[in-house]
């Protein structure tokens, strides 16, 4: 193994490892913790932001951030490119994730997605989609943002997929103001794709794309917030207007 490739899985290796260890030993601190303390949101915010934090810390990850971020309690989309997206808008923004209904089988992953207060959707069951929506005008009313990724899957980062409207129905009969963001990353290092490395938009498990991953040394992501957000009574022109605005603040990634 050539040196610069044996210091890539060195490094891989003690991420992978020092990765496992805090999430395993911050989500037994939240179990305990949830135990005795009695301000339950709080306490899983504090959890939730450390664990995100330190992701991002760990990873190497530098943040950009252009515009404001929105004060809880908002609803707020962003294009999807990685798990990494995940981490990243938590350590910037106080707020909760809707995730896609598969993860809620996940071992053990698929129980702290939960225990964080995430909204879980089955997007092929559009009977799902108003039970979602309920859960997030809850989240909202206790005073917690709301993060959606209307996608509905991650991309390879060449440019934004179309957003499913159903995600905004509930937004569209409550004027709900919907806040955006655009996401993109880049590497530093020579000769290395950040689609590669850091969009998980293939085949790969997740274990493997994140050990390949935890071979970089650093990266940096640019979140762009949008000024205003998109108000209609109409959840296909939100999602039409949402689009057109995300894109537009939109790099793509090389």
């Amino acid at each position: 193994m050539h040196n610069p490739d044996r210091m890539k899985y060195i490094r891989a290796t003690s991420k992978f490892i020092l990765f496992f260890a805090v999430t395993f030993g911050l989500y037994g601190l939240w179990f305990a913790g949830n135990v005795i303390i009695p301000n339950k949101q709080y306490w899983r915010q504090i959890v939730f932001r450390s664990w995100s934090r330190f992701f991002v810390s760990l990873s190497g990850i530098r943040i950009d951030i252009i515009g404001d971020p929105p004060k809880p309690p908002f609803f707020l989309v962003s294009n999807h490119l990685s798990y990494t997206d995940i981490p990243l808008l938590r350590a910037i923004l106080e707020c909760v994730f809707v995730a896609k209904g598969e993860i809620a089988g996940w071992f053990l992953g698929g129980r702290m997605v939960r225990d964080m207060a995430n909204v879980f959707v089955d997007r092929k069951n559009r009977r799902d989609i108003p039970r979602a929506g309920a859960d997030i005008i809850r989240r909202l009313e206790d005073g917690e943002g709301v993060v959606v990724f209307p996608e509905g899957t991650s991309s390879k980062g060449e440019g934004i997929l179309p957003f499913n409207s159903s995600f905004f129905e509930f937004a569209a009969k409550s004027d709900l103001p919907v806040h955006y963001a655009s996401i993109s990353y880049r590497i530093d290092d020579p000769g290395l794709n950040a689609s590669d490395y850091i969009c998980w938009w293939d085949d790969t498990t997740f274990i493997s794309h994140l050990f390949r991953f935890f071979q970089l040394k650093r990266s940096t992501a640019v979140v762009t917030f949008g000024r205003e957000a998109v108000v209609e009574d109409d959840r296909k022109k939100i999602a039409q207007e949402l689009w057109k605005r995300v894109q537009s603040k939109f790099v793509p990634i090389i």
